[in-house]
C-alpha cells in the first residue's frame, strides 16, 4: 500500500563571503558578567576558547545584507535546483531568531515576517501560497521540515519550501566572549509529496520542549559592559547549562526517534547535528552511538563545519545539508537509499530530531 511521504527535491545555501577569524578579537574587551575585565590576557582566552570550541573561523553577513536577504538567496538556489516554478509552491516557512538586525543599532524588525519577504523576492504572486515564520531557537528549521511533513502527509500542501536564517553575530555582546561562538548564513529545502510502498524521504520526527527550570539558558539581556548606553538586548548564553542539556537530551531524542522509524543506528549512514561546537556534538554522537553499539562511529559519519562557519544557529544543519549534496564537503557524501539523522537543540529549550530516507 503506497503512502504519502515528504521528499528533498532541492538544496541551497548563502554563505557569507567575510570571514572572522580568532585573532581578529585579540584586541577586544572582553568582560564577565559583572563587567569586571578578566584577570588572563586575550590571548589566553582565545587559545581556551578554540580548545573547548574547535571554532577558528566564522561568517559575517556584509553591510546591506540582512536575515531575510540571505534567507531569500539560499531559497532561490534551493527552487532553482528542484527545477520547479516558484508559483507552485504551497507553503512558504522560515525559521529565524531574531528577523532582520540592524548592524547601527542592533534592533530587530520582524514586520513583515521573514517569510512574507522571502515570497516577495521570488516574485510568487500566487494567494495560496502561504508564508509563516517560525521561532524556535535554533531547531527552528528542524522544526519547520517537521511541520512541512505534516501539512503534506495531511494533504494540505503538496510543495513546501523551508528556510533557516539568521544573522546571528549582529545579536552578540561586543564584550562576551560567547560572541565569538556565533556567526551568519541561510540554508533552504524544498519538500515534494511522493507516494511509496517503502519509506523515503522523512519516515520519523520527534521534538521535546523543556521550558521551566530551562527557559534561561539562552535568553536575551544588556551588554556587560555596564559603562556603554543602552543599543538593545544582546543574546546572553548559559554555556554549561547548554551543554549539559544538549548532552542529557538529545542521544535518547534520537535513539526514540530511531525506534519510531524502526531503523538501527548501524543502518544510519550519517548524523547532521547542529553545529554548536565540535566537543559538544562529539561527545552526543558518541553517547548515541555507544548507547546501541559496541564499536564507535566510522570517520565519515558525523560530518563537522562549525571549526571555519561557526554557529550560524538555524542555518546551521541546512548549510551542512546543501555542503554535502552539492559535494562541497570533501570526504561526505549522500547517496540514494542512505538513512540520515538529523537532530538539533536550543533555546527554550528545545531539542528536535528526524529520520530520513534518501
Amino acid at each position: 500500500m503506497k503512502k504519502m511521504y515528504a521528499k528533498i527535491i532541492g538544496t541551497g545555501g548563502y554563505i557569507p563571503e567575510l570571514k572572522i577569524t580568532t585573532e581578529h578579537f585579540k584586541e577586544n574587551l572582553f568582560l564577565d558578567q559583572k563587567g569586571n575585565a578578566f584577570d588572563k590576557s586575550n590571548q589566553e582566552l582565545l587559545t581556551k576558547f578554540e580548545e573547548i570550541t574547535g571554532i577558528t573561523e566564522r561568517r559575517y553577513a556584509p553591510e546591506g545584507i540582512n536575515t531575510s536577504d540571505m534567507g531569500s538567496f539560499a531559497a532561490e538556489k534551493a527552487v532553482k535546483k528542484a527545477g520547479i516554478d516558484p508559483e507552485t509552491l504551497d507553503q512558504i516557512i522560515v525559521a529565524h531568531n531574531f528577523g532582520n538586525v540592524a548592524v547601527e543599532h542592533n534592533y530587530y524588525d520582524l514586520l513583515p515576517n521573514m517569510a512574507a519577504r522571502v515570497k516577495h523576492h521570488l516574485g510568487i504572486k500566487n494567494s495560496d501560497c502561504i508564508a509563516f515564520d517560525i521561532l524556535y531557537g535554533c531547531p527552528g528549521w528542524l522544526q519547520g521540515m517537521i511541520q512541512a511533513d505534516l501539512l503534506i502527509r495531511s494533504g494540505v500542501a503538496k510543495r513546501i519550501l523551508v528556510v533557516g536564517t539568521d544573522t546571528i553575530a549582529r545579536v552578540t555582546d561586543p564584550h562576551d566572549r560567547d560572541r565569538m561562538l556565533f556567526s551568519d548564513g541561510a540554508g533552504a529545502a524544498v519538500l515534494e509529496a511522493v507516494e511509496s510502498e517503502t519509506p523515503i524521504g522523512i519516515i520519523a520526527h520527534k521534538a521535546i520542549s523543556d521550558c521551566l527550570d530551562e527557559v534561561s539558558y539562552l535568553a536575551t539581556g544588556p551588554t556587560f559592559n555596564q559603562k556603554e548606553e543602552f543599543r538593545g538586548l544582546y543574546l546572553k548564553m548559559n554555556g554549561r547549562q547548554v551543554f549539559r542539556y544538549g548532552l542529557e537530551k538529545l542521544p535518547k531524542l534520537a535513539a526514540d526517534t530511531l525506534n519510531l522509524a524502526g531503523v538501527s543506528i548501524e543502518e544510519v549512514r550519517m548524523l547532521l547535528f547542529h553545529q554548536a561546537n565540535r566537543k559538544m556534538i562529539e561527545q552526543i554522537a558518541k553517547k548515541l552511538y555507544g548507547k546501541q553499539s559496541q564499536s564507535s562511529y566510522p570517520d565519515d559519519f558525523l560530518p563537522i563545519n562549525v571549526d571555519f562557519m561557526g554557529n550560524n544557529s538555524v542555518a546551521t544543519i541546512p548549510i551542512l545539508l546543501d555542503n554535502i549534496l552539492s559535494g562541497e564537503f570533501p570526504g561526505h557524501e549522500i547517496n540514494e537509499g542512505d538513512t540520515v539523522v538529523f537532530s538539533s537543540v536550543g533555546a527554550g529549550m528545545h531539542a528536535n530530531c528526524m529520520v530520513y530516507k534518501f
